[in-house]
């Protein structure tokens, strides 16, 4: 990626991070760059009417043109068009966290995260990669989207940490359980990415890509629900697929 993306994509997440106005000075010091790069791109994100300056010697801040555009964006995402309200009503449904994230070549991305109404719960960004792909029912399930080749690629090279003790340590039951789950139809981590962490996921393909739908919750509370859910997820997966 070029520096200049970079800097303008870090002008924007140190707004989102320190909810302030900010002098030149002060986004230098916070992105620990020279304070003429960061007029350059200050400047060029002013002119476009991004960011503002709230008065002299007073700092700047983000206007409301990002937020528009992002809205306008958001509205006309195709695969969230579809999903949305379909995932909405699963989290609804079960109460507990449900995401949609969209498979890549080497992880999976978050798209859409909802959140249950219990102050207990697993929380991922939206924008947020899929980490620990032999611990969570996502990242298996990303691995089971790769072909044959693929998987045995990144076996090859994985370092299977625990995380656990039911964390799959062994190459040979990974490679098992990455199996009988594609059997099945769903991706099960019962407590190996966390001691209270249940959570199931299951695959579908649409344009010519994977997605992954997520249901994660507490132990205590999806054990009694756990079949649910992976019927609700399956269900989920079967309706948003294009069978392709």
């Amino acid at each position: 990626m070029s520096k200049i993306v970079e800097r303008t994509l870090d002008f924007i997440e140190l707004f989102a991070a320190e909810r302030r106005p900010l002098s030149l000075s002060d986004i230098s010091r916070l992105l620990a760059l020279p304070a003429s790069s960061c007029h350059d791109v200050l400047r060029a994100l002013v002119a476009r009417g991004y960011i503002y300056e709230i008065g002299p010697r007073s700092g700047f801040y983000p206007t409301v043109r990002l937020l528009e555009l992002a809205k306008t964006i958001s509205e006309h995402d195709p695969i969230l068009l579809r999903a949305e309200v379909l995932l909405r009503r699963l989290r609804d449904t079960i109460d507990e966290s449900v995401s949609l994230a969209k498979a890549g070549k080497i992880t999976a991305t978050y798209l859409l995260v909802f959140e249950p109404s219990h102050p207990l719960r697993f929380i991922v960004g939206v924008g947020q990669e899929v980490r620990s792909l032999h611990a969570t029912s996502a990242g298996k399930a990303f691995l089971g989207s790769l072909t044959p080749e693929k998987f045995e690629d990144y076996l090859r090279t994985a370092k299977l940490d625990p995380m656990t003790a039911k964390t799959i340590q062994s190459k040979d039951a990974l490679r098992e359980d990455i199996a009988l789950s594609k059997r099945r139809g769903y991706f099960l981590n019962l407590a190996e990415s966390f001691d209270d962490a249940t959570t199931v996921s299951s695959l579908f393909r649409w344009q010519g890509a994977h997605y992954i739908v997520t249901a994660a919750g507490p132990t205590s509370r999806m054990g009694s629900k756990l079949d649910q859910a992976i019927r609700l997820v399956r269900e989920a997966c079967t309706t948003l697929g294009d069978g392709g």
